[in-house]
């Protein structure tokens, strides 16, 4: 065999060796995107928790409105936007598939 054969040999079985180990990344990969997906599920699941009592909280501890011009606190200002996320969160979120 010349030497311009068996380079090319050896070219052509880099190249095999390179493959196999991109789909082992690939593969790596796409786990630790799965692992990161259902992470992100179970936080957002707990953050939609969080804002429902809150907005829960909210809703028990309302008392007749304040006619006077004075603001209101940042405290409320936070329960009133966690309750309007909580709403909308609820509405829009989308129920995952179980896939086999």
């Amino acid at each position: 065999m010349n030497s311009l054969a068996s380079r090319k040999q050896l070219l052509i079985a880099e190249s095999e060796l390179n493959r196999a180990q991109l789909v082992q990344e690939w593969q790596v990969l796409h786990a630790e995107v799965h692992s990161f997906a259902n992470q992100a599920r179970s936080v957002s699941a707990f953050a939609s928790a969080a804002a429902t009592l809150v907005a829960g909280l909210a809703a028990c501890r309302r008392q007749e409105p304040v006619t006077t011009t004075a603001k209101p606190s940042w405290a409320k200002t936070i329960v009133k936007v966690a309750g309007l996320a909580s709403t909308f969160w609820s509405a829009l979120r989308t129920r995952p598939e179980n896939k086999p």
